[in-house]
């Protein structure tokens, strides 16, 4: 598979678009998922062996002058990409996928019917599938799938905004979020599932259910993501870089004056104090300001990277398998924590390793799991109007 590949999947792993003008190829978007899978999988290695693993990224979590040991936080701070990155792409491309199917001839109910059916049945693989893999089965757990799902739900109705309405309603959702949350459990109190759903983390409040990801904060990077993919299928820039290079340079100020004034926009997890630990240990369950700004950020000028390499060079080492991964991304994600989980379960492991067994299992998993997606990714290009348009 090249990694310059013009196909266009429904996955999100879209690495080209027919704007106004020439062909746009995009294999950024496939380099940038394909790393942060890479990175995903550190984290989850992590949680099946690692019996140090810090897990404190929210206020519910963490109480000031716990222990935040550099090589745990750092292994697990460096993942913190993932899940943003994973929404903000999944916008990118099903907005490019979006406009495909207008060109195409698709009428607007036709593209509303796609995305309320691929978000409804990527919402339900949380609860029914991926929650086994966490959990063993012990709790209902809503995780990404279920905030990237109820997201594109949502953007079945969302979509219809301009350009610039889209963009205003995501910063103004992601400012104010922290605001309406506290509003919210103020109004309805903390034992609200639907409230849980929709703002807030819940774990432990309604037994039996966790939210790790409620729909709205993470519906505000959805936004963007679409803006941008639309703002790709029709402006088609010579150098897309541009762009991301002085978003992730905004985002980044904005996090270090967040994260210095230490109040609101952290999320109710300000810093101890100054050290470069406590400045970003962030709140993730759910995001406040500062998470957006940093990893956003980060996300932006990484993206910047790799469009800059696929316009100057075309490929690097390294680049076919990132690639790779990233056109089957949600192929990978379903099976990923199963196995590993498996693994550590029946080789007697589980929680009983060190720091470096993320990385061991890490890089284990995606070698395992390589062979299957490149058959995937064959499939699914013989097969493109088949089952697997929805995954």
């Amino acid at each position: 598979m090249d990694a310059t590949s013009t196909d266009l999947s429904a996955d999100g792993a879209a690495t080209s678009v027919a704007g106004h003008g020439d062909r746009l190829r995009l294999p950024a978007l496939d380099w940038m998922r394909g790393l942060v899978m890479i990175l995903m999988s550190i984290d989850h290695a992590s949680g099946a062996f690692n019996g140090g693993r810090v897990f404190s990224d929210s206020a519910f979590m963490y109480h000031p002058g716990m222990a935040l040991p550099p090589a745990q936080f750092f292994t697990r701070w460096i993942t913190h990409l993932c899940a943003p990155t994973f929404v903000f792409l999944a916008g990118a491309a099903v907005a490019l996928s979006v406009e495909r199917r207008i060109a195409a001839g698709q009428s607007a109910a036709s593209v509303d019917r796609y995305l309320l059916q691929r978000g409804l049945l990527i919402a339900a693989l949380d609860p029914l599938w991926m929650a086994w893999g966490f959990t063993q089965g012990a709790f209902v757990l809503f995780q990404v799938l279920y905030a990237i799902g109820t997201s594109l739900m949502l953007m079945a109705a969302l979509r219809r905004l301009s350009l610039r309405w889209l963009v205003g309603a995501a910063l103004a959702l992601m400012l104010g979020c922290e605001a309406l949350s506290g509003l919210a459990l103020w109004l309805l109190g903390s034992k609200s599932p639907p409230l849980a759903l929709a703002f807030v983390l819940c774990g432990g409040r309604v037994p039996g259910l966790v939210v790790a990801y409620p729909t709205l904060p993470w519906l505000a990077i959805m936004m963007l993501g679409w803006a941008y993919g639309r703002h790709l299928a029709f402006g088609a820039p010579a150098r897309p870089e541009r762009l991301l290079l002085g978003a992730g340079t905004a985002l980044l100020a904005l996090f270090a004056l967040v994260r210095a004034a230490n109040g609101y926009g952290n999320m109710a997890l300000p810093r101890d104090d100054g050290s470069l630990v406590q400045w970003l240990h962030v709140s993730k369950y759910p995001p406040g300001v500062s998470y957006y700004a940093l990893e956003l950020g980060i996300m932006a000028l990484a993206l910047a990277g790799f469009f800059a390499l696929a316009r100057t060079r075309g490929s690097f080492f390294g680049s076919r398998v990132l690639a790779t991964l990233g056109q089957t991304a949600f192929f990978y994600y379903l099976l990923h924590v199963h196995l590993l989980e498996a693994v550590a379960h029946a080789s007697h492991m589980a929680g009983k390793l060190g720091v470096e067994s993320a990385y061991l299992g890490g890089v284990g998993i995606v070698a395992v799991l390589y062979p299957a997606c490149i058959r995937y990714l064959a499939y699914k290009r013989a097969h493109p109007d088949g089952w697997t348009r929805y995954m």
